[in-house]
């Protein structure tokens, strides 16, 4: 089965780093995953989170498109709550009339924080469930050619038609991005239970729209790949370190690599990371090939959006040329 690869950039503030060093290091993956084939590189929204660096999702959006020629560049996704959708469709119509042709706007409606954040943030967290459809039928309103009697509009966005992707991890993003004929991404790198059903609902409910005439599907997947088993084993253990501070209510910067981590945690512990992180692959070529390889079979994906989340930048580098040099049947068109 043919896919496409892109990549997820948390762009990882790493411990003994900063902001500025891990704004060079996406340029620099992202300079690499266009030459290696990749068709996607997006960035995500968080807030007060010490080890992220791309809350300023746009302004992050536009130095790696500023950097980069032909790969396309996007959130992943934008926290729509947080934004009114004209703010939203004036940055990302910005971006499009920058980079014409190379902007993507993946959106979700959790808040990319924690609550206290959210209420900095947004100042009230007063809405209800139907606030956030409205919010993208808006936003997607402000794309399209305006009417003569539209008295607001997205300057510049009006008639750009920037795409729309719907992010989820359950049903409900599942069934809007259906409903709405939008192309729909899986946060299954990180909350993979709703999985199967999320996918087989999207493609039975699709309704083809302007944008997008069938399903569509792009799913997340952890790889940490090294020229041999115990090098990827070594440095998966910075993103499970991190995966168990922020579940425990402590995020921080990413650790570097320890050995013989799962030695040293408890079953409960070993338990929520294979949870968590069931959709990955990790090891050398080979074995990375095969993980991929039944993942896709599996899930029937178009697209296959990568997370290497990995402290050494060069060992990072290594992990996406892999990905790239083994997935199947790799092909460059973009959606």
């Amino acid at each position: 089965m043919a896919v496409r690869l892109a990549v997820l950039d948390l762009a990882p503030i790493v411990e003994g780093g900063d902001a500025a060093r891990a704004f060079r290091n996406s340029v620099d993956l992202a300079r690499h995953a266009e030459k290696w084939g990749y068709v996607r590189y997006w960035v995500a929204e968080h807030h007060n989170m010490r080890g992220i660096a791309s809350a300023a999702t746009a302004v992050v959006i536009g130095h790696i498109a500023g950097a980069t020629s032909t790969i396309r560049v996007g959130a992943g996704g934008v926290m729509l709550p947080n934004h009114a959708p004209l703010v939203i469709a004036e940055q990302f119509g910005t971006l499009e009339s920058l980079y014409p042709g190379r902007i993507d706007l993946g959106i979700g409606r959790a808040p990319g924080t924690d609550q206290m954040t959210a209420h900095a943030l947004r100042r009230t967290l007063t809405g209800n469930i139907d606030d956030f459809p409205r919010d993208v039928m808006e936003l997607r309103d402000y794309f399209a050619e305006p009417k003569p009697d539209r008295h607001v509009r997205a300057v510049p966005g009006a008639g750009l038609n920037v795409p729309l992707w719907i992010l989820g991890s359950s049903l409900y993003g599942a069934q809007l991005a259906a409903l709405l004929g939008l192309p729909y991404a899986f946060a299954s790198h990180f909350a993979p239970a709703a999985l199967d059903q999320a996918l087989a609902t999207y493609r039975e409910h699709f309704v083809a729209s302007p944008q997008l005439a069938e399903p569509y599907v792009m799913v997340g997947f952890n790889i940490f790949a090294a020229d041999s088993d115990d090098e990827a084993r070594f440095l998966r253990t910075s993103s499970q370190q991190s995966f168990l501070k922020l579940r425990t209510g402590n995020p921080g910067e990413l650790p570097p690599p320890v050995a013989d981590l799962e030695e040293r945690l408890g079953a409960a512990e070993r338990h929520l990371l294979g949870q968590i992180t069931a959709c990955s692959a990790v090891g050398a070529p080979d074995r990375v090939r095969e993980e991929m390889q039944a993942f896709v079979d599996r899930t029937g994906a178009d697209e296959v959006i990568v997370s290497s989340h990995i402290y050494d930048h060069g060992a990072r580098l290594r992990s996406y040329e892999i990905a790239a040099e083994v997935a199947p049947e790799l092909v460059s068109r973009q959606l």
